[in-house]
């Protein structure tokens, strides 16, 4: 029987990954540099300066720091104002009966910050959130979801990742914990196939906070 959940935080909790999306094609494309939301995909799950990095050296952005600083005004001023909850997750979280925990790439002040402004905040101890800058190594190494396991002090083999990336996904199985992929968050459009989740070890993948809900209780 499962008794805790460990949620990723940005496409699982918040939609916030086409926020990232956004940001970022504004950016490129003042500069006449086109990016799709499909390949903009790729790189869901991994760190804003792993992102940075990899669009300066494709479209040879020879200023990184300023791409960063830019891009970060865009991001946070869309996520202040119209940071969203993925649809279902309030009333998912109302009807568990689990210990609940955050697991993420982001760092937690941004973290706690996006919860409030969701109001999803109540429903986590500030002690059971945990994010990249309190481990060695960011998704898609362990290290995070390993954390949680030691300091929460809870068996691995009654928990379950929720996950809605590849880097985050392989994290989990890399941590040897069951993970469920989640493709509910606005970044998965319909072109999208959940297979690279499932390519990449998730025990399943379900599309929404009910099905999801479905497949815990029969675990």
């Amino acid at each position: 029987m499962i008794q805790n959940i460990i949620f990723d935080f940005d496409g699982v909790l918040v939609d916030s990954e086409i926020i990232v999306s956004r940001a970022f094609r504004q950016y490129l494309g003042d500069r006449n540099i086109i990016v799709t939301d499909k390949e903009f995909a790729n790189f869901a799950g991994n760190r804003t300066i792993e992102v940075i990095g990899k669009l300066s050296k494709k479209f040879n952005i020879q200023n990184n720091k300023k791409f960063y600083h830019d891009i970060m005004a865009i991001a946070n001023n869309i996520y202040i104002k119209e940071l969203t909850t993925v649809i279902g997750v309030e009333k998912f979280i109302n009807e568990i009966d689990h210990q609940k925990f955050i697991a993420s790439n982001s760092g937690k002040k941004r973290i706690i910050q996006g919860l409030k402004n969701v109001h999803l905040f109540r429903f986590f101890k500030e002690e059971n959130i945990f994010s990249f800058d309190m481990v060695k190594e960011p998704k898609p190494e362990p290290d995070v979801y390993l954390k949680v396991i030691d300091d929460s002090n809870i068996n691995p083999e009654k928990t379950i990742i929720i996950e809605d990336s590849v880097v985050g996904v392989q994290a989990g199985v890399a941590a040897n914990i069951k993970v469920i992929g989640l493709t509910a968050g606005g970044h998965w459009f319909d072109e999208r196939s959940s297979q690279e989740l499932l390519d990449v070890g998730a025990y399943t993948v379900v599309k929404n906070y009910q099905d999801l809900l479905k497949t815990i209780e029969e675990l």
